[in-house]
């Protein structure tokens, strides 16, 4: 198991603090468990704690922004999206700030905490607000990747981040491509299109079929919007059936955003793999990923089943 991604998160904060003097982070009291404790060792005077006040660390966040300042602002992703989300569309959103709210402990990982920390309609919440980019690393490299990116584009940027450690799906070498989606894996019977941890999950299932002789195609889509909508395209034309899987609601979140691409532009069977219009529950991670059908397994037979509906 590679590392989390709030952890590359805390390492890149840390490396652009000292190449670039305009950022600053805020925090509201979970500086530990976000990483930004460690931009704050290093620049304490560019660091912000809001204290439990969500709302609060967003529009002082607009405000650092409007001033000119590259503003990362750092919760849970159920606070970040839950509680402040009138801040963010009104404060951020809607002046088009230069905020970037990097949201860890998302999804059914994190564990023990249980429903009310599991955020699982934060990616549908922040892809439906205008001027709004949203972000998903599949692993730690590109959680960097995308880090380094957010702090030279200029606008409001979501980032999805994870509590647990998850597989290396690349390497330090890694370049992030705004909107573009990665084949980590070329086939011709089925896609299967990962965000965030499920991106491994989806690699890990491709080799399952490939075992029974399905030819699977694996695309990573870290970037959720704007989608990359002529990769979605291009793999309903090259193999007719797709399955999205994410550690998120299949209602508004990656499955979502395909199946529109697909319903205006393409043809193809799709199967979303995800949480089924339910609340998660206390539990360690393995063991939710797999009652809440989020495992390869899950991933492989969703993918049996796109293609018979070919």
């Amino acid at each position: 198991m590679g590392k989390a991604t709030r952890e590359a998160y805390g390492e890149a904060l840390r490396e652009l603090g000292g190449q670039n003097e305009n950022i600053v982070v805020l925090d509201a009291d979970l500086s530990g468990s976000t990483k930004t404790a460690m931009f704050k060792k290093e620049y304490p005077t560019r660091f912000f704690n809001a204290g439990i006040a969500e709302q609060n660390m967003i529009g002082t966040a607009a405000g650092l922004a409007a001033a000119g300042k590259t503003a990362f602002a750092s919760t849970f992703a159920v606070f970040a999206t839950g509680r402040a989300f009138e801040q963010i569309r009104n404060s951020v959103c809607y002046p088009k700030l230069n905020v970037k709210v990097a949201a860890t402990h998302a999804g059914l990982t994190v564990g023990e905490d249980g429903a009310t920390h599991q955020a699982i309609e934060d990616v549908a919440i922040m892809r439906a607000l205008p001027n709004m980019t949203v972000l998903v690393p599949a692993d730690a490299a590109e959680a960097k990747a995308v880090v380094r990116w957010a702090a030279e584009y200029n606008g409001p940027v979501y980032i999805r981040l994870g509590r647990s450690g998850v597989p290396d799906v690349f390497d330090e070498t890694y370049e992030f491509k705004f909107g573009k989606a990665v084949t980590l894996k070329e086939g011709k019977d089925v896609t299967l299109i990962g965000m965030g941890i499920m991106t491994s999950a989806a690699l890990e299932a491709a080799e399952m079929l490939a075992e029974e002789g399905i030819s699977a195609t694996v695309l990573n889509m870290p970037t959720i919007k704007p989608i990359d909508e002529d990769a979605i395209v291009a793999a309903a034309n090259a193999t007719g059936a797709i399955v999205t899987c994410e550690e998120h609601s299949i209602i508004g979140g990656l499955g979502s955003a395909v199946a529109e691409v697909l319903a205006e532009k393409a043809s193809a069977r799709l199967v979303r793999v995800g949480v089924k219009d339910t609340f998660g529950e206390s539990g360690k991670p393995a063991d939710l990923l797999k009652k809440y059908g989020l495992t390869a397994a899950d991933i492989a037979a969703a993918a049996k089943q796109a293609i018979a509906n070919k």
